[in-house]
């Protein structure tokens, strides 16, 4: 366009600053277009350049990745004791979600569990004798991701609590979580009342036996197949679970009704799976470890395995840098708060349940899942919005865990830590929040992005296996 036809057209502009700029413009009614963009995390120079350099080599590395990923098929093939089954279990190990973290700075929520494991194994009489104890340094404490295991919230796994036993059929690994116990004051939300360990006894002497039985006449569930349906009826398979615990419950119900010894034991259990819609989240959790796990060990990759929080840090692990962790601080989610509750009141982020945003589902998937948006006072469009960008920081999508509204799309899946930096994007979660102090339980439920500490760290660590 000739300059001097600038000022006798219509003026239309592109914003790629701050968002007010362009709020000035519509109030002047102004067109004008913002771009949702914003400059790179930052990383060292150093790390940058030699991720450049091995670009290829990443995406390669990335490729293999996904394609396991991809092709896992988790199976519910049994339940078993903690102690008998979960590799590297001990009678004096307690597990725990997120990275690794001792007594003294865990968090209320998460001593508030311990000391209810502790009371629950039998090996205290009171809340001041657990605490004790587990200062003592007598019990040792490691990250559930450890162990083959993934627990929502505190993740608190003792060596006697019954626990589901999962097989990748596709790999052979397998992957463990306890069961669960409901929402509001029980163990993994930090409570450990006389009514927590009730119920938590009553799981282990009625309902573990019972649905032990049950598969022993069901046979292998495919958990894959359900987590599918499930996203076609509404749920993001974190936070909202109705339509996959309905439909496990189809599922389970004439097998518990077949093998129960007694009508009464059977309408107690099939009563509490039916009140506690999230019931399938201790399933869909060791579902997606189970799947992601046999990426690890890949030379280069730059794919999340591992996304949880411990209540104080936020850790994530790498498929191309083995074992290590990548932390930062744990941050307190947006939450609707359940009535007596602030922000105030609430923990930082807690829990392996973000392992489901690892593998595509939770908050990436919200957009299957508009309920929970609406849930913390967001809108449909939020929803949509939230997935959409999640495509923009992952390497594949899965073509059998799609969304119905982006015209059965495949969830965005594999966050790529590479593009979590040049996008700065961080991953959407969904989540419960539970009270700071220990004792009391959940106060509501949120949504959050993960923190960013990690991330650049992560990225600066991949750069180092390339480096020596």
């Amino acid at each position: 366009m000739p300059i001097k036809d600038l000022f006798t057209t219509e003026l239309k502009v592109v914003n790629i600053g701050l968002p007010s700029f362009k709020e000035s413009l519509d109030h002047v009614g102004t067109k004008a277009v913002q771009v949702d963009w914003k400059p790179p995390i930052e990383v060292s120079d150093e790390a940058r350049r030699i991720i450049q350099d091995h670009a290829a080599e990443i995406s390669a590395a990335n490729e293999r990745a996904m394609d396991i990923i991809l092709r896992g098929m988790p199976h519910l093939v049994g339940l078993n004791v903690a102690l008998k089954v979960i590799p590297g279990m001990k009678e004096n190990l307690f597990l725990h979600a997120g990275p690794p973290i001792t007594w003294e700075r865990m968090c209320g929520p998460m001593r508030g569990a311990v000391m209810g494991g502790l009371i629950y194994e039998g090996r205290a009489d009171t809340p001041e004798e657990a605490e004790g104890l587990a200062a003592s340094g007598e019990i040792e404490f490691a990250p559930c991701h450890e162990h083959e295991t993934v627990g929502p919230m505190a993740g608190i796994v003792t060596p006697s609590m019954p626990v589901f036993v999962l097989t990748n059929e596709e790999f052979g690994n397998s992957a463990y979580c306890t069961m669960n116990e409901g929402l509001g004051g029980v163990l993994r939300y930090g409570a450990y009342g006389d009514e927590v360990i009730e119920k938590l006894r009553w799981m282990a002497d009625i309902l573990y036996p019972s649905l032990k039985c049950a598969l022993g006449i069901t046979g292998p569930i495919d958990l894959k197949n359900i987590i599918a349906q499930a996203l076609h009826m509404g749920d993001e398979v974190h936070n909202r679970n109705r339509a996959a615990t309905s439909l496990l419950y189809r599922v389970l119900a004439p097998a518990i009704v077949q093998s129960c010894s007694d009508s009464g034991t059977a309408a107690r259990v099939l009563d509490f799976i039916n009140g506690n819609d999230h019931f399938f989240l201790n399933l869909s959790m060791p579902a997606c470890k189970a799947t992601l796990d046999p990426a690890r060990g890949i030379d280069g990759s730059s794919i999340v395995v591992a996304m949880t929080r411990n209540g104080t840090d936020f850790g994530i692990q790498l498929a191309g840098t083995g074992d290590e962790w990548f932390t930062g601080p744990a941050d307190v989610p947006d939450a609707l708060f359940f009535p007596g509750f602030t922000k105030d009141d609430a923990n930082p982020d807690i829990g392996d349940s973000s392992i489901t945003e690892t593998n595509g589902l939770g908050g990436f998937a919200i957009a299957a899942s508009p309920a929970i948006v609406q849930f913390v006072g967001g809108s449909a469009a939020d929803a949509v919005s939230y997935t959409r960008q999640m495509y923009e920081i992952t390497a594949a999508e899965n073509s059998v865990y799609q969304i119905p509204y982006l015209n059965f799309r495949g969830t965005p899946t594999g966050i790529d830590v590479v593009k979590v930096i040049e996008k700065n994007i961080l991953p959407f979660i969904d989540t419960g929040v539970a009270h700071r102090e220990p004792g009391v339980g959940q106060v509501g439920a949120g949504v959050l992005s993960a923190s960013l500490e990690p991330f650049p760290r992560a990225f600066e660590g991949l750069a180092r296996r390339f480096s020596t």
